[in-house]
């Protein structure tokens, strides 16, 4: 069984490459590189699987999974700057693809020690953009 919990954040990022000139991360990047940044309202999906308890007819409590997912990505991440203000974008160009993987590696031990198992985390960087990973490279 799969269960889906969604959530949203907004956030501004600059994706660009510091070893690249201004024209190649203008041609890599497109606007994403203006230097002034530019912000999302990011929809982040996770899901979980797992089977249905019986006792309770669920296959994890929504409400640990909405706190987890509160504490360890959208208060983190919401009204911030991701290249300023959330490591490790002080360093890592701040994609869909990268936010994705640094969301599923902040979700990964908390559900585990909560006894889910993290199926997907899609995240949505506009409503017709957006990545799935399911923590294989």
């Amino acid at each position: 069984m799969l269960l889906t919990r969604k959530a949203e954040f907004s956030a501004s990022h600059i994706c660009r490459q510091p070893a690249l000139s201004e024209e190649q991360n203008r041609e890599l990047y497109g606007m994403a590189a203006n230097p002034n940044g530019h912000g999302h309202n990011y929809v982040v999906e996770v899901t979980i699987d797992g089977a249905v308890d019986p006792l309770t007819g669920m296959v994890f409590d929504l409400k640990k999974l909405k706190d987890i997912l509160s504490r360890e990505v959208v208060e983190p991440f919401d009204h911030r700057h991701l290249n300023y203000e959330v490591p490790p974008f002080d360093r890592v160009v701040p994609t869909a693809e990268n936010v994705v993987m640094e969301i599923w590696k902040r979700l990964e031990a908390p559900l585990r020690d909560a006894g889910a198992r993290l199926h997907n985390v899609r995240l949505f960087e506009t409503p017709d953009l957006y990545v799935d990973y399911a923590g294989r490279e």
